[in-house]
């Protein structure tokens, strides 16, 4: 296997990678478009975008990659292909998008006036998930299409993510891994199978997804099939070089950190940001929130979000830093001037603390974003910090509930994403932790985590220890500061961590204000 390489193929929010490793861990050539544009809303806090901008970057991206390395592409041997999470596409039978995709980032809701059955929403009630369940049955794209679309939905033959209908333009095959289905569809991901009879499986139901409509699934780091004639004009892809089964965005990146025990977390600080560990034992970061299944056999992620994460800086940057920002979302952070300036704010902010949910959470269904501590001391740049700040907050809080569900603490962290470029956001994360923060060879981890998915694919390492010791490589690490952890400690007990409970009334007054206005702007 000398000489061999592994081309992945990494769909983000923003913009497509492509990209060639080889066996060590080293990016041996990397194209990277942004799309034009990454969304578009026909309403406040909808997303949308046809799938096919998303295909045609990839080609222009690829077809640059494939010009600049006529050599280089000879030595690929197979490709891995990651993608961002719960964005569905809908397909006729002939296999052509009825409507444009609606983004994991829309926060549309249907009304699902049609109760479930009622002995299954009594054991909801028991077990004090209801209000989980009518959210995640309200946050589902198919509900919200069949209430508002039927005549769209009566003509879905296929339901699949946005990474299927990619692998399909690529292979003509409607295939994908259990990994990349993470999001609201009727799977189980402990088997890694759909629901049998979903329709009528507790857990299933909730969807409304028939089975006939969904995908194929099989096993991670299988063939799902080769670059097609007409994919190679396309993409200058070579025909026939094979598609390995990988997995989503995130536990791509979680690989790409060599995160394969719970002794270890991973945070990612990208348009959504999130805490992951991984397990060989299947458990479940939440009631109803599953352990997705790892981008590689054999494992699961615990995975916890943040909805709209390191968007927010842009957000920020647009609405009050005062900067031109065209780009809706973000893969990395830009915002170099306040960076630099995040040294001038001391920790804590002057006690200005936000809590970053600008999206509802699965726990926290009726979350919205709040920021207390407000003073004529408060500046542009402490609001930068307290955004940084929040957000970490919200991960030291997923990263305490996993080390309550794994039972024992979980000491190390390594991170990545376009956040983890800061050396000052890297220090503030370690010291808010508590723990040492540790970054790799590159912050394009969810690139890497793809490659080291497909040279395990094609046989080169024994298992995913060597190939993690092979091709992950640790640079800096980050330990917090006793004295600024202590300040940090005080803030997330007598002010984060209250706010929610104090606000939770509060929050679902202004969504039943929201839910009014919504349907008024509609008449």
């Amino acid at each position: 296997m000398d000489g061999s390489n592994i081309l992945t193929i990494d769909f983000g929010t923003q913009s497509v990678r492509v990209a060639i490793f080889n066996d060590k861990g080293e990016e041996l050539s990397m194209e990277k478009t942004k799309y034009d544009p990454p969304y578009f809303s026909i309403l406040p806090n909808y997303a949308e975008q046809d799938p096919n901008v998303y295909y045609n970057a990839l080609c222009r991206c690829a077809r640059a990659l494939v010009e600049k390395n006529q050599e280089l592409i000879g030595t690929v041997k197979g490709i891995c292909l990651t993608c961002f999470r719960d964005s569905a596409v809908l397909l006729d039978k002939e296999r052509n998008v009825i409507r444009p995709m609606i983004l994991w980032l829309d926060q549309r809701t249907a009304e699902c006036k049609k109760p479930l059955p009622w002995f299954h929403n009594i054991l909801f009630g028991l077990v004090g998930m209801k209000n989980t369940i009518v959210f995640n049955r309200r946050r589902s794209v198919s509900n919200w299409l069949i209430e508002n679309e039927p005549d769209n939905w009566a003509k879905v033959d296929k339901y699949v993510n946005v990474s299927t209908y990619f692998i399909y333009r690529l292979t003509g095959e409607l295939k994908d891994s259990a990994s990349d289905f993470g999001g609201h569809y009727p799977i189980d991901f402990k088997k890694r199978k759909w629901y049998k009879n979903p329709l009528k499986h507790y857990k299933g139901q909730i969807f409304s997804i028939e089975g006939h409509m969904l995908a194929d699934i099989v096993p991670e780091g299988s063939i799902i099939g080769t670059i097609t004639e007409k994919a190679n004009k396309e993409t200058g892809l070579p025909i026939g070089l094979p598609l390995y089964a990988c997995g989503s965005d995130k536990s791509c990146e979680t690989l790409g950190l060599g995160v394969l025990s719970d002794r270890i977390a991973a945070i990612s600080y990208g348009t959504a940001s999130t805490v992951e560990t991984t397990r060989t034992k299947y458990t479940e970061s939440e009631p109803f929130l599953p352990g997705f299944s790892s981008c590689i056999p054999g494992y699961y992620n615990m995975d916890i979000q943040i909805y709209r994460g390191y968007w927010m800086i842009n957000w920020f940057l647009k609405e009050f830093g005062g900067k031109h920002v065209d780009d809706i979302v973000i893969s990395d952070v830009s915002a170099e001037d306040f960076n630099r300036k995040l040294k001038d704010v001391p920790p804590g902010s002057d006690g200005l603390v936000l809590q970053p949910y600008w999206g509802p959470g699965l726990s926290r269904p009726l979350a919205k974003g709040a920021i207390i501590g407000f003073s004529d001391a408060i500046t542009q740049e402490h609001f930068y910090r307290a955004i940084i700040e929040g957000i970490a907050y919200a991960l030291r809080e997923g990263l305490e509930h996993f080390e309550k569900k794994v039972h024992h603490a979980i000491p190390e962290i390594r991170i990545s994403g376009g956040g983890s470029q800061s050396d000052e956001i890297c220090q503030i994360t370690s010291n808010i932790m508590g723990k040492p923060v540790t970054r790799v060879q590159t912050f394009e981890t969810s690139s890497l985590g793809a490659a080291i998915a497909g040279f395990l694919a094609i046989g080169r390492f024994a298992n995913a220890e060597e190939a993690v010791k092979n091709m992950v490589h640790p640079s800096e690490t980050f330990t917090p500061n006793a004295e600024i952890h202590n300040i940090y400690d005080y803030l997330y007990t007598h002010a984060y961590e209250k706010m929610y409970p104090k606000l939770k009334g509060i929050y679902k007054d202004i969504k039943d204000f929201n839910k009014r206005e919504e349907k008024r702007r509609k008449k």
